[in-house]
């Protein structure tokens, strides 16, 4: 299997235990003489075989994460650094939305708000933090469909 075969099925089984998550919360308590439409004890065994299969297939992802080589370095720390990206754009981008001035002033004596850096330094600075991102996924996502999953 490769790697991006498990990480669609880990996707997949984490919509199922949501799913069923969702179920036992609807029985978990009836009115008093009604019957549940699914048995609780039932779903809670479901839940517990999904996440059981969750934890097999997540070590494997990690342990073939730390061993596959991406270019010069493991693809684990490719991640690490995607999700430093993704992190830095989405603080990036929250800081120029924050440093715009709005036009919400309405007389003349209400108080005034200034930026504090230029936001469209910062917002050029979100855009090339977000292709640097792009293509980083894009080899990450390439990489996945060749790396075989470790046993």
């Amino acid at each position: 299997m490769k790697l991006a075969e498990a990480l669609i099925e880990r996707k997949a089984l984490k919509e199922r235990i949501k799913n069923l998550e969702e179920r036992l919360d609807r029985v978990a308590k009836v009115q008093e003489g009604d019957r549940p439409t699914e048995d609780p004890t039932a779903l809670l065994q479901q839940i517990r075989g999904a996440l059981e299969a969750m934890e097999g297939l997540v070590t494997k992802i990690n342990r073939t994460n730390i061993a596959a080589r991406f270019g010069d370095r493991a693809i684990m720390e490719a991640i690490a650094r995607r999700d430093r990206l993704t992190a830095e754009h989405r603080i990036l981008r929250r800081l120029a939305q924050e440093a715009t001035p709005a036009r919400d002033r309405f007389a003349r004596n209400e108080i005034r708000f200034m930026p504090t850096v230029d936001a469209a330094e910062i917002q050029r600075q979100a855009d090339a933090v977000a292709r640097d991102l792009r293509d980083l996924d894009k080899e990450i996502q390439a990489a996945n469909w060749t790396i075989e999953l470790t046993e």
